[in-house]
């Protein structure tokens, strides 16, 4: 049998977190995670952190204020947030980045201009300032590690903020991207955890890769340890932190509690529930279960996981694109599409009690030539070849006969779409209207041709649209000093947990961007030091 203070459970974000926090605490720890890679998640994230009045915002004299993140929260909220944990993310956040950048956990950056997503709500930022960038990190201080990162083997040489999808022009100098992949420099969630990884290896912290954790040891009410499936015996001393990401890979988890369809997650198959089978055994309260980091997502055929399982990626600029729509079954627009990716689940769960059925499932991105000659459609880049997964026809009418839709329905769709892009205005959907509808789109171009432009010239195209997700966002609830909670709400000694793992501290609000890794990391940091406490004998 092994002692030690405190045993985190998941290598991601999170996990890496509240290990670093309790060994700075003066915790001796045990990172335990159940995949053969560490990162979880995160490593295949764009890695944007969202945390009002962070360090890098004070830094460049931008204003922000807990009353103005707080109100922007509760502007937005429909019953799921709870004070104290939202309190909590607001109050603490800030003190979270400075401590993992004081230790040389993180080294960001602001992504200039990129705005928070519901800009009509007090508090917001149009200007940003709330959403961080990693700066690159090499591989090779990780030594034998550095191939043990989930999906290390997608390349990523370039930080978020180079590219479209953080506003920049995707464009590096070859001389630089040589030394770039030379050196082994990776951007965006990888760098994130490269970087985490480097900072737990140098003070010891070594993640114990493919443990799965049978059974949570309680003693006397409070929690002391787990029992690998092995048998094997860990106990802590202080306490126990669950990080294990969320639960959108266990079949009957999803079944039971999300709120409506998902078959297309871009998360990793590590995140399985595992945490919230834990906290649910040792009888922990619930809450958010039926919210999760919702995403549209694609899944071509073949991209798969070293598992086997499908892989997915989130559509975040196609959909934003000019020379682009998403239709329905029916051939009809239901929504704008360069809305936020999260908020944008709701026209896909949208319920027809006519048909007893989910109209806008399955959904289809359709585009034209315009679109193909300039922009990017999953991994293939504008002028490469077009994928045999993309579905193609001379017409519109044949197109809809290959997807099974209504040919005139979607020509008169295409036909109103074209007549309101050349008009720089779309009335049925507002597309083109918010400043993050501007921040995907086609920046080269001015106003709403940013995102608006007809869908006229042939051949034409689509792929369909799956509703995916990041992962999910419910689990044991906790307090402010991330302790789980009874049913009765009274914390379970010697239980902690935080990330993807517990009910978000802002409940199923999508902030900005980054808003899932904000809460991660500031309960990861809270987690930590009050396990290394052991502050609820």
């Amino acid at each position: 049998m092994e002692n030690v203070d405190v045993i985190v459970l998941g290598a991601g974000p999170a996990g890496m977190t509240a290990a670093l926090a309790a060994h700075e605490s003066g915790a001796s720890v045990a990172l335990l995670e159940r995949d053969e890679r560490v990162g979880g998640t995160g490593a295949v994230s764009g890695g944007v952190i969202w945390v009002a009045d962070n360090p890098r915002m004070r830094a460049a004299g931008m204003a922000d204020s807990r009353e103005e993140a707080l109100a922007y929260f509760r502007s937005l909220d429909h019953g799921d947030l709870v004070d104290e944990t939202l309190e909590a993310f607001v109050d603490r956040g800030p003190e979270a980045l400075a401590f993992l950048e004081d230790i040389g956990a993180m080294k960001v950056a602001l992504l200039e201009g990129y705005p928070d997503y519901y800009l009509d709500r007090p508090g917001a930022k149009p200007e940003g300032g709330r959403a961080l960038d990693h700066d690159l990190f090499a591989l090779g201080e990780l030594g034998e590690w550095a191939g043990r990162i989930t999906a290390i083997e997608d390349m990523k040489p370039m930080m978020l903020r180079e590219t479209p999808l953080g506003g920049g022009t995707g464009v590096v100098e070859p001389e630089e991207m040589g030394r770039r992949i030379a050196n082994q420099e990776r951007g965006f969630g990888q760098a994130m955890v490269g970087r985490m990884l480097k900072a737990c290896l140098d003070r010891g912290i070594e993640p114990r890769t493919g443990c799965e954790v049978a059974r949570l040891l309680e003693e006397d009410g409070r929690i002391t340890g787990v029992v690998l499936d092995d048998g094997t015996e860990i106990r802590a001393a202080r306490g126990v932190v669950l990080s294990t990401g969320g639960f959108e890979w266990d079949k009957e988890m999803r079944q039971t509690f999300l709120r409506g369809p998902m078959d297309a997650p871009a998360s990793p198959p590590s995140a399985a529930g595992t945490g919230h089978a834990l906290a649910m055994a040792a009888g922990a309260k619930l809450g958010n279960m039926t919210q999760a980091w919702w995403a549209p997502t694609l899944a071509p055929p073949g991209r798969e996981w070293a598992e086997g399982q499908q892989r997915a990626e989130p559509v975040l600029i196609e959909r934003t694109c000019p020379h682009s729509l998403m239709v329905n079954r029916a051939g009809k627009r239901f929504c704008n599409e360069a809305a936020n990716y999260s908020a944008l689940a709701g026209a896909f769960h949208a319920f027809d009690p006519q048909s007893y059925d989910y109209q806008n499932l399955p959904a289809w991105l359709v585009f034209d030539a315009q679109y193909v000659e300039r922009y990017p459609i999953g991994t293939r880049m504008p002028n490469e070849p077009i994928p045999d997964w993309v579905l193609r026809a001379d017409t519109l009418g044949g197109l809809a006969e290959k997807l099974d839709i209504d040919g005139p329905a979607l020509e008169a769709t295409v036909a109103r779409f074209n007549d309101h892009a050349r008009a720089g205005h779309d009335p049925d959907f507002e597309r083109g209207t918010s400043a993050y509808d501007h921040f995907y789109g086609d920046r080269s171009r001015e106003g709403k041709a940013v995102t608006l432009g007809p869908v006229e010239q042939g051949p034409f195209y689509a792929v369909e649209i799956h509703m995916g997700l990041l992962g999910t966002n419910g689990g044991p609830r906790t307090d402010g000093s991330a302790r789980i909670l009874r049913h009765d709400g009274e914390p379970i000694p010697g239980l902690y947990g935080a990330g993807n793992a517990i009910a978000c501290p802002t409940g199923g609000i999508y902030a900005g961007a980054g808003g899932t890794l904000g809460p991660a990391l500031t309960f990861g940091v809270i987690a930590g030091q009050a396990a290394a406490q052991r502050d609820n004998l």
